[in-house]
């Protein structure tokens, strides 16, 4: 078999529209782990927000989580790990604050927001990622020369009116190394398939990279083959045409 990781994002990509998996795209994924196939979750979102997904799939094989900042062995065992300099989610903090906009931190202790951060909390916990979500252009224009002007940030998004920051060279792509590593296989036996920014980097790298058809312009432009949406099984036809093939 010439593919033998799938490896796939999660919110527009393997979920429908209302954040579930569809029977179809389920069976084929199963006939996809029946041939030998591993299948693996790879998001931006936290384990706590992914793993009950793996669990509904009946997945025993490595899980990317938090956009590669984390990799997990087994759906319950942690392998790799990345933290980010306190100053500099600090730092991000404050331009959050400058320009009053909806920020999210993801870190190994829990998700903070405006509702429930804490300055106490900078030097307390180990952190992993930080957001900012808006839909004023301008706004967000201005967030993102900002961050240029930081240094150490590995800057993508998970919708055109967010930034996902990451420690730099801290992305999917070195995720799915991290999980080939584990598996014994080389990144060109890999399918990496999503529809945001954060997916670029796995999409680039992988031996067949698929964009969602619901995926951004820039993610269909760098990838091998462009697929259905996510509401209309994608990934189920990516797994019959390309990786359960004769050929």
């Amino acid at each position: 078999m010439k593919y033998k990781l799938l490896a796939l994002d999660m919110d527009g990509t393997l979920l429908t529209s209302n954040h579930d998996i569809s029977p179809k795209t389920e069976e084929w994924l199963r006939k996809a782990m029946a041939a030998g196939v591993h299948v693996c979750l790879s998001t931006g979102r936290s384990y706590d927000e992914a793993v009950s997904y793996g669990e509904q799939l009946g997945l025993e094989t490595p899980m990317i989580t938090v956009n590669g900042s984390e990799v997990w062995r087994t759906p319950h065992e942690l392998y790799h790990r990345e933290l980010f300099d306190k100053k500099l989610i600090g730092q991000m903090y404050e331009i959050a604050r400058e320009k009053d906009v909806y920020f999210w931190a993801y870190a190994v202790e829990g998700v903070y927001r405006e509702d429930n951060w804490d300055p106490s909390l900078l030097d307390r916990n180990q952190w992993l990622k930080f957001g900012f979500t808006t839909k004023d252009d301008e706004l967000r224009h201005a967030i993102n020369i900002e961050l240029q002007n930081l240094q150490g940030l590995e800057i993508t998004n998970s919708s055109p009116y967010n930034f996902e920051i990451n420690p730099q060279g801290v992305n999917k792509a070195t995720g799915a190394a991290h999980v080939c590593e584990l598996l014994g296989i080389q990144m060109s036996e890999v399918v990496a398939v999503g529809d945001s920014l954060n997916d670029l980097a796995a999409i680039q790298a992988a031996g067949l990279g698929v964009a969602m058809g619901n995926a951004q312009i820039a993610v269909k432009e760098n990838a091998d083959v462009v697929t259905a949406s996510n509401n209309d099984d994608g990934i189920a036809l990516i797994i019959r045409d390309y990786i359960l093939t004769e050929e």
